[in-house]
């Protein structure tokens, strides 16, 4: 992060930071946890701590695949079979698989958090956009910019960090904030 504060100014500091921030709230729900811990569902939920991370880390790279242009990142299977693969896939992005570390996510969470600030460092501009694909959960023809991709990722960041907060005051008592 040291970097990309170093690199980035004004509004795309901003974005970065934010980011950061969000992801650092995520972050600290795993602290101290055990493997077995990070892979336990204690609510009613199917989540679990390492899967929302998991989650968290593949839809930033997706939607940064998208923000440089890449439609495909976001398009949805268009056969039975390639739409049964990425069912399982997506289910396997919220739990952690035998052999996963809660290292190893966290790793691979650092690595994708520099990607992402090394793409917006450099980036000719925010303002550039790419249509969505269709799909019932985007408005038929919508575009969004590089800004926006943003935006929606420290929001997802930041809903999942407070599902994650829920999930470790479960496990343990411990929460985020307060």
């Amino acid at each position: 992060m040291a970097h990309a504060q170093a690199a980035l100014t004004g509004e795309r500091a901003d974005l970065v930071e934010t980011l950061a921030l969000h992801r650092g709230f995520l972050r600290h729900t795993v602290q101290g946890l055990s493997d077995e811990q990070a892979a336990a569902r204690p609510t009613t939920s199917a989540l679990c701590l390492g899967g929302l991370i998991k989650h968290v880390a593949h839809t930033e790279q997706q939607w940064l695949r998208f923000a440089q242009g890449d439609a495909e990142a976001m398009a949805s299977p268009s056969t039975e079979e390639g739409m049964r693969v990425a069912r399982r896939e997506r289910e396997e992005q919220f739990r952690m698989l035998p052999g996963e570390t809660l290292a190893d996510v966290l790793a691979h969470y650092d690595g994708v958090a520099a990607e992402t600030e090394r793409i917006v460092e450099g980036l000719p501009t925010l303002d550039v956009s790419y249509p969505l694909p269709d799909a019932p959960w985007f408005e038929p023809g919508a575009h969004w910019s590089v800004r926006r991709v943003l935006l929606h990722v420290i929001a997802e960041t930041a809903q999942h960090a407070g599902h994650a907060d829920i999930i470790r005051e479960s496990l343990d008592g411990q929460k985020t904030m307060g």
